[in-house]
């Protein structure tokens, strides 16, 4: 879960960044600086102990949409409804799914 969640502040915080750089005005330092957490989070799943890309990348699909919601309270003062969390919820549910059910033979 640790790489997961790296994985998240890195595309997260990259994709802030750029939105910030773009949207916000802020020039392309900030853009820049976006791209490279970006590419910080490309090399992040190679780290991951499965060598399923597409199990990796579905799994970690859930983990980025809670993470954004975590980011958007935290940076953006976002308050989610309930229908956010709940969304939140299920997509880590699914996360628990795909990584830790019991599967024969990989």
């Amino acid at each position: 879960m640790f790489l997961f969640v790296l994985a998240a502040a890195a595309e997260i915080g990259g994709a802030w960044l750029v939105w910030q750089g773009v949207r916000g005005h802020r020039g392309l330092l900030w853009v820049a600086a976006g791209v490279a957490a970006l590419g910080v989070y490309g090399f992040v799943a190679t780290l991951q102990p499965d060598a399923n890309f597409g199990r990796i990348l579905a799994a970690y699909g859930g983990v980025f949409v809670a993470g954004s919601l975590g980011w958007a309270m935290v940076v953006d003062g976002f308050r989610p409804d309930r229908y956010d969390v709940a969304g939140a919820m299920l997509c880590l549910l699914g996360v628990a799914v795909i990584m830790y059910a019991p599967r024969s033979g990989g």
